[in-house]
């Protein structure tokens, strides 16, 4: 596997911190995956978020990491989502284009579904999974495209009741971890098992 970390410039001008992990051989996919919420400490290099890369290198994927703005080197400040969702855009318009034709998956973390439940409204991905979606903090849209939900049995900071209404409101398979809390404490290989189920769906 080839890693290597850049910085990816928006159309304001600003740069992107950027972690890409390549597994070289047999790639079949693209995974761009958002961390959660950057004033309560999220960054790229979150548990959940690195399990999500781990997965999907995995599952033959390139794994694209990016930071929100104002987290690590990425320039800006926090956005409330709107911002976040054009440092997504700028990372996918970079990065598609580098590894030709390969199927675009989103992965996002909390706050990191929320924004790329806003980015696959704008771009022509295959699958959104979303991993503790913060519907009860966020007002999310019907999805625009094939979704999944992964969520904690006992998620202390989204309530599983409010994923459970969404996902039947729009048909969204909703998976349950059991025991698992919204950090997936203890749980991460739980997590990353279900996301390998998901990956080799046809």
């Amino acid at each position: 596997m080839k890693r290597y970390k850049l910085r990816i410039r928006r159309p304001d001008g600003g740069a992107v911190e950027t972690v890409i992990e390549d597994p070289e051989a047999n790639r079949r996919g693209l995974a761009l995956i958002a961390h959660p919420h950057p004033l309560h400490g999220g960054s790229m290099e979150n548990k959940v978020v690195t399990t999500l890369a781990r997965a999907a290198v995995e599952c033959g994927y390139v794994a694209v990491r990016p930071n929100f703005r104002g987290v690590g080197t990425s320039d800006g400040e926090f956005d409330h989502g709107e911002g976040e969702t054009e440092d997504l855009l700028a990372v996918a318009e970079f990065v598609v284009p580098k590894f030709g034709d390969l199927p675009l998956h989103l992965y996002g973390f909390s706050f990191g579904a929320y924004v790329q439940h806003r980015v696959a409204l704008r771009l022509a991905a295959e699958h959104l999974v979303m991993v503790g979606p913060a519907v009860s903090m966020y007002a999310f849209e019907p999805p625009a495209t094939r979704t999944d939900i992964i969520h904690g049995e006992v998620d202390e900071l989204i309530p599983l009741a409010a994923v459970q209404r969404y996902a039947e409101q729009h048909e969204v398979p909703l998976h349950v971890i059991a025991g698992a809390d919204h950090f997936f404490h203890k749980k991460l290989r739980a997590l990353q098992d279900q996301l390998l189920a998901l990956c080799h769906q046809p």
